[in-house]
C-alpha cells in the first residue's frame, strides 16, 4: 500500500520510448508493462513510474530533478550504461561520502549513479 504523503511515482518524457525501454531493460533489467504506444510503467525499481512521449528531455541543467541510482560496483554499473548506449555527461568524480557519474538514456534524460567511497 502507497505510504500517506510519501513520494510514490515519477514520470519521464521520451522522445524515443522504444529506445529508453530498450536502454533500461539492458542496462538495469528492468521490465515495462505498456498502456498504449505513448506510455510504458516501470515498478519495483525502488521507486515505480513511467515513461511518456514527448520531444521534452528531463536535464538538471533545465532544472530538472535528479533521479540517482545506487550501485554496490561503480565501475560495472558504468560499463553496463554505456554498454546500453548511455552517454556519460559527468565522469566518475567523488564528493563527500562517495563517488558518481552522471548519465543520458537515448531520451536524453539524465540520471546519475553513486557509490560509497572504497575503504
Amino acid at each position: 500500500m502507497p505510504a500517506h504523503e510519501k513520494i510514490n511515482y515519477v514520470e519521464y518524457p521520451a522522445r524515443d520510448l522504444g529506445a529508453t525501454k530498450r536502454f533500461f531493460e539492458e542496462a538495469f533489467g528492468w521490465v515495462f508493462v505498456d498502456y498504449g504506444p505513448d506510455y510504458a510503467a516501470f515498478s519495483d525499481q525502488g521507486l515505480d513510474g513511467g515513461f511518456f512521449r514527448s520531444e521534452l528531455a528531463a536535464r538538471t541543467s533545465q532544472g530538472s530533478a535528479l533521479v540517482v541510482f545506487y550501485s554496490q560496483h561503480l565501475e560495472g554499473t558504468l560499463a553496463k550504461v554505456i554498454a546500453a548506449h548511455g552517454e556519460v555527461v559527468k565522469p566518475i568524480f567523488s564528493f563527500p561520502g562517495g563517488r558518481r557519474f552522471h548519465f543520458t538514456e537515448p531520451s536524453g534524460n539524465e540520471f546519475a549513479v553513486w557509490s560509497e567511497l572504497e575503504a
